[in-house]
C-alpha cells in the first residue's frame, strides 16, 4: 500500500505512488478524463482519472462523487507546470469514505448571512483557508517575537472581579454568590507580572459588550499585551513599531501564496518598515482640520477621524499624548502638560484604524488612588492594584494588539468577521 502523504509535501514524492486522504473540493470532466480537485487541509491538488488507466467502476465512481465527500486517492505524483503546486496526481485507485449529498456551499455567489450561518462549512473554502493560515502565521510571529526577546508568558484570568476601565461594556456572569466579569484586558495583571518578572506578555481572548456593528468590532477577540518594568512611553513606542514590523514581514516572507489567494498587494505590506511616523494628538487634530474635519481638541478620535489621519501615511502611524480625559484612569499624565496622558495609539494604514493602544502607567500611589476615586471606582476593589505602587513601584509601560484587526489589515479584508474561525458579534452567537 502506498504511503500517506500531505499535499503540502507532494513535491518530495515526484514519480512515487502516494495515498492522499481528504475531501473533494471540486471537479470537472472532459470525455475520458475526470479532474478531481482534492484538498486535505494543507493544500489542493488536481487528481486526474483517465478512463484507460482504471476500472469502469472506478471511473464511474469518480463521475458520481459529490462535492466535499471524503475520499482516499492513490496514484503517481507527476510534474505539471500548469498546476499552482507544480504537480498533479495520476489516479490508480479511489475509495469513497463518506458521501456528502447536497453540500450547501456550491461554487457560486452566496450572501454573507448565508455564509455566516454555515461558517462551520465556509471554513473549508480556499479564501477562508488562506485567511486563517495567515492568522496562524501572525500568532506564531507574535509568540516568536516576545519569546525571542526574553519575555515571560503570564496568563491573565478570564473571570475578573472588576473592569479594567470601569464597569461599562462588560459581560457579567454569576460567580457562585457574587458577580464576575469576562475580561476586557489582561493589562492590570500584567503590571503585577512585570514587577515580578521584568517583562511579560499575556495572550488570550478578551470580551467587549459594545453595541457596535462596525466592520472593526467583535464582542470576542484575541489580544496580545506586553508589559515592561523600567519602561517609558518612548521605549514602549520603540517596541511597538519593531513588533509590528516583525509580524507583518514574517507574513510577507512565509505566506506569499495565501496573500495572493486573498488578492493582497504585497508591495504595500513590504513598506511596513521602521521608523513609523509619530505625531502628537495635537498634530493629528491639525491634520483633521486641514482636511475639513472639525473635531475639536479634547475629543477622542473615531473611526472616520482615524481613517483621515492614516491616509497621510504609507505605513502605521503612532499618535501619542491624547487628552487625559479620553484615556483610562491608569494612564500616567504628561509632566510637561497635565491635560495630556503618556499614551499611544497605532493606526494601520488604508483605513483599518487602531491596531495598538498602550502607554506608560501611573506609578505613584497617591496619584493613582485619586484617579480611581475621580473615575468613581472603588479603592478597595483595586486594592491589590494599588499595592503595586506601595511595594517597589517603578516606571512601566505596555500595549495591546488585537489579532483580528491586525489580520484584517494584513489581508486587506473589509470586515473582521473573516479573521477568526467563529466570530461573535452583536447579532451572531452561532454557529
Amino acid at each position: 500500500m502506498a504511503d500517506r502523504v500531505w499535499i503540502e509535501d507532494i513535491s518530495k514524492h515526484e514519480g512515487k505512488e502516494v495515498l492522499l486522504q481528504g475531501w473533494l473540493y471540486n471537479k470537472r470532466s472532459s470525455g475520458k478524463l475526470h479532474f478531481l480537485q482534492v484538498r486535505d487541509g494543507t493544500g489542493i491538488i488536481q487528481c486526474v482519472v483517465f478512463k484507460g488507466d482504471v476500472s469502469p467502476e472506478l471511473f464511474d465512481l469518480a463521475d458520481r462523487i459529490s462535492q466535499e465527500s471524503a475520499i482516499e486517492v492513490s496514484g503517481i505524483v507527476k510534474k505539471d507546470e500548469r498546476s499552482p503546486l507544480g504537480f498533479e496526481l495520476g489516479v490508480s485507485h479511489l475509495d469513497l469514505v463518506h458521501e456528502a449529498p447536497d453540500y450547501p456551499i456550491t461554487p457560486k455567489d452566496h450572501g454573507i448571512s448565508f455564509l455566516m450561518d454555515h461558517r462551520h462549512l465556509w471554513l473549508r473554502s480556499s479564501r477562508q483557508h488562506a485567511i486563517l493560515r495567515i492568522r496562524h502565521e501572525v500568532i506564531r510571529a507574535v509568540r516568536d517575537f516576545f519569546d525571542g526577546k526574553g519575555f515571560t508568558l503570564l496568563d491573565a484570568p478570564i473571570f475578573t472581579p472588576n473592569a479594567c476601565e470601569g464597569t461599562t461594556n462588560l459581560f457579567s456572569t454569576e460567580y457562585f454568590e457574587t458577580r464576575a466579569y469576562l475580561t476586557q484586558s489582561g493589562q492590570l495583571y500584567n503590571e503585577a507580572g512585570a514587577m515580578a518578572f521584568g517583562k511579560v506578555y499575556c495572550f488570550g481572548p478578551t470580551f467587549r459588550a459594545e453595541k457596535s456593528k462596525t466592520r472593526r468590532h467583535l464582542t470576542e477577540f484575541w489580544m496580545v499585551e506586553p508589559e515592561m518594568a523600567y519602561c517609558d512611553l518612548n521605549q514602549d513606542m520603540d517596541l511597538a513599531e519593531e513588533f509590528v514590523e516583525y509580524v507583518v514581514q514574517q507574513v510577507v516572507r512565509n505566506r506569499p501564496n495565501e496573500l495572493k489567494d486573498v488578492e493582497r498587494d504585497i508591495e504595500v505590506l513590504k513598506k511596513v518598515k521602521r521608523p513609523f511616523p509619530r505625531i502628537s494628538y495635537s498634530e493629528a487634530i491639525e491634520i483633521l482640520h486641514r482636511k475639513g474635519n472639525s473635531t475639536p481638541w479634547g475629543e477622542d478620535l473615531g473611526g472616520d477621524e482615524e481613517t483621515l489621519i492614516s491616509e497621510e501615511f504609507d505605513r502605521p502611524v503612532m499618535i501619542h499624548r491624547y487628552p487625559a480625559k479620553c484615556k483610562a484612569f491608569y494612564m500616567k499624565g504628561d509632566p510637561d502638560n497635565p491635560d495630556t496622558a503618556l499614551c499611544v495609539d497605532m493606526l494601520a494604514p488604508e483605513g483599518y484604524g487602531e491596531i495598538i493602544g498602550g502607554g506608560q502607567r501611573e506609578d505613584d500611589y497617591e496619584t493613582l488612588k485619586d484617579r480611581i476615586l475621580h473615575h468613581g471606582l472603588s479603592p478597595e476593589v483595586f486594592g491589590w492594584y494599588l499595592d503595586l505602587r506601595k511595594y517597589g513601584s517603578v516606571p512601566h509601560a505596555g500595549f495591546g494588539l488585537g489579532i483580528e484587526r491586525a489580520v484584517a489589515w494584513i489581508c486587506g479584508l473589509k470586515h473582521v468577521r473573516e479573521t477568526i474561525p467563529f466570530p461573535r458579534m452583536m447579532e451572531r452567537l452561532t454557529p
